[in-house]
């Protein structure tokens, strides 16, 4: 049995399904067909501009001159609609604007007017017409002729409102996606921010290079994969949680420099910073090192953040300071340093070398695994200390490099000369959120097969099953580092946060088109 709102929605329904069939009984398709010449709303505003309206006023009684406002085609979907009988207003969105257009029974050829009387709100229309303005100053499209496009047969979100329920929003993205405006500038500008970090690397001479998403290895980070199996060959495989052992294995190749800008995938939570999908960049500097590619970060950073401001060449950056909620985040003024250990000790009150008062502490806030703490390794007892308190010590206005890692949580990574205890690693902190880690490339193949079989010494097969999972033994990446790996630096940018603080959005979902959702 249906209940009102439902039975509301189906006679809501039927009654567009009767306009579609009067539509195709004025021998018209409801769902058009190849249309040229269509220009944007924007451009057809743009035909009414003071410019345009001078050029026009200068040389319009030149012989040949030919009035661009004569006749324009636009197609849109009509976000309201007004019925004075003779005469039928519309407003009409596409992806750059909105803009007015009237459909008069005088001036518009059959079966156009007819078409517009069968009209509801989120059918999409082009209209061919004369752009005017009228007398209030409003750009208008007098309609000569009006063409069905698509039909919509469900009703769109109420007009002053839009589509309010978040979730409705991520799960029914086209309707978001024209219901509010904002919503697809967003995206708009998330496609900007990725075409400039290309333009900006590929104008430092790196190469852009894919890598395989089906991995026999879940390799280049600590994570828990997503496993598939391939019929063909009858083995698992794993979508891959970071493409860095492959764009090593190009170093080891010859490429001097390379990136690459895809999907990471990862069995984990969902939360607002978080998703199983989501967008890296990486990029990796032969003959460099972590200062080398924490500042090509820092420099892609402020020619992004520019380009979110308007600027229109890479390199045109000037004074950039975009809003990240309560926070003005300073993009332009060099980003700040502070070292691990230095963080540590603000936030505890003691060195991070002294193992016995990080196990004393540690055990405090966790006092029913006094057991299991006295056998963690020394250094992870320390950095989830670490993450307990000095990550939020940070200002988080200020975009931040925290350096000088513990080598022991950064296998991938060469030690500091001076101290082999610390790696030569730096992570990017902006607005409390990790947004890109920066390492000096470890490419001694004796010392990475040592700290892997280190970091697999101890997991027992049946009580770790799901470790075993993400801590791998890669043989062929060492014998790739055994053929010689040039010294390099190399960094990873997370995309999607790094469009969610450019945007100004709080949550990862409103920076990712189709976000994960639970089925209804």
């Amino acid at each position: 049995m249906l209940g009102p709102m439902t039975e509301e929605l189906h006679k809501l329904e039927a009654q567009r399904r009767a306009n579609r069939e009067a539509v195709l009984a004025l021998s018209l398709s409801p769902y058009g067909g190849r249309v040229d010449g269509i220009i944007t709303t924007r451009e057809a505003k743009a035909l009414h501009s003071d410019e345009a309206d001078r050029v026009v006023a200068e040389r319009g009684k030149e012989p040949g001159f030919v009035d661009p406002r004569a006749v324009a085609t636009v197609a849109g979907r009509v976000m309201l609609a007004r019925d004075n009988g003779k005469l039928i207003w519309f407003q009409v969105r596409d992806a750059d604007d909105v803009i007015q257009v009237a459909v008069s029974q005088r001036e518009c050829a059959a079966p156009g007017f007819d078409l517009a009387k069968l009209t509801d709100l989120g059918d999409v229309l082009v209209v061919t017409g004369r752009v005017m303005k009228t007398r209030t100053g409003e750009v208008t499209i007098w309609a000569s002729a009006v063409r069905p496009a698509a039909k919509s047969l469900i009703p769109p979100p109420e007009k002053h409102s839009g589509l309010q329920d978040v979730e409705l929003r991520y799960r029914q993205r086209y309707v978001d996606m024209w219901a509010n405006p904002e919503t697809l500038e967003v995206f708009r500008l998330r496609s900007r921010i990725v075409t400039r970090l290309r333009e900006f690397l590929n104008g430092r001479g790196y190469m852009e290079v894919e890598t395989p998403m089906l991995q026999t290895l879940a390799g280049g980070a600590a994570a828990r994969p997503f496993v598939t199996h391939m019929n063909a060959l009858d083995i698992d495989l794993f979508m891959r949680i970071a493409p860095e052992l492959y764009l090593k294995r190009l170093l080891v190749g010859g490429l001097r420099r390379v990136y690459e800008i895809n999907r990471n995938f990862r069995n984990e939570g969902l939360d607002k910073r978080h998703n199983p999908e989501f967008t890296m960049l990486e990029a990796y500097d032969a003959f460099g090192d972590v200062e080398t590619v924490m500042e090509l970060t820092e420099s892609a950073i402020r020619d992004a953040a520019a380009a979110v401001r308007g600027a229109t060449r890479p390199g045109e950056t000037g004074d950039v300071v975009l809003p990240f909620g309560e926070l003005s985040i300073n993009y332009s003024r060099p980003f700040a340093r502070v070292t691990y250990g230095e963080l540590f000790r603000r936030a505890w009150g003691f060195d991070m070398h002294d193992a016995a008062r990080a196990r004393d502490a540690l055990k405090a806030l966790r006092p029913g695994l006094a057991a299991a703490i006295d056998a963690t390794d020394p250094w992870l007892v320390v950095n989830e200390l670490f993450e307990e308190k000095g990550e939020s010590l940070l200002d988080p206005a200020v975009p931040t490099f925290i350096t000088d890692y513990p080598a022991a949580i950064s296998p991938l990574t060469r030690a500091k000369p001076a101290d082999p205890a610390l790696a030569d690693r730096a992570d990017l902190f902006i607005a409390g959120m990790e947004v890109a880690p920066h390492y000096t490339e470890l490419n001694d193949p004796d010392v990475q097969e040592a700290r892997f079989r280190e970091q697999l010494r101890g997991l027992d097969a049946e009580k770790n099953a799901e470790e075993n999972t993400f801590r791998t033994m890669d043989h062929d990446f060492i014998r790739a580092l055994k053929v010689g790996m040039p010294p390099a630096g190399g960094m990873g940018l997370g995309i999607d946060r790094l469009v969610m603080l450019l945007t100004d959005q709080r949550t990862i979902r409103d920076v990712v088109l189709f976000p994960m959702m639970r089925p209804q």
